[in-house]
């Protein structure tokens, strides 16, 4: 098994987060942690890399995913996966508004909540959630 890679956003900016995850070679795990509710997450990742976020994630986090698998051990907040084309995208809490908003692929997994416009204009991709399935 390859090593996980953790970038602590208490000592490093989420441009340099974004900046290692564009540059990170396919197959490649990463841990993120402290996220502190920090918005833009893990956006614009075109390679199959595995990304864990530990707590709570800002606006728009796993925007335009193409390729990655991003978990979020924590809550949300506007536009997750927006614009996702590919990859998977789970979020182990909750989501705020437009989840997923203009998907073109991918899957989506939002295991709590998920408040108003999700998967709003979506076009050819898959969504779950746990407390909808459950009803």
């Amino acid at each position: 098994m390859a090593p996980v890679t953790e970038i602590d956003l208490r000592s490093a900016s989420v441009r340099e987060l974004n900046g290692a995850l564009h540059r990170a070679e396919p197959g490649t795990s990463w841990r993120v942690l402290h996220p502190g509710g920090a918005h833009n997450l893990a956006v614009g990742l075109d390679a199959a890399v595995d990304v864990v976020i530990d707590g709570h994630a800002g606006y728009y986090c796993a925007g335009m995913n193409q390729h990655a698998t991003v978990t979020v051990h924590g809550n949300v907040g506007v536009g997750v996966a927006e614009n996702m084309m590919s990859g998977t995208v789970r979020v182990r809490g909750s989501a705020s508004q437009s989840a997923g908003a203009t998907a073109h692929g991918g899957l989506l997994v939002i295991d709590g909540d998920a408040s108003a416009r999700c998967g709003i204009s979506m076009k050819g991709w898959t969504s779950s959630s746990a407390a909808t399935s459950a009803t």
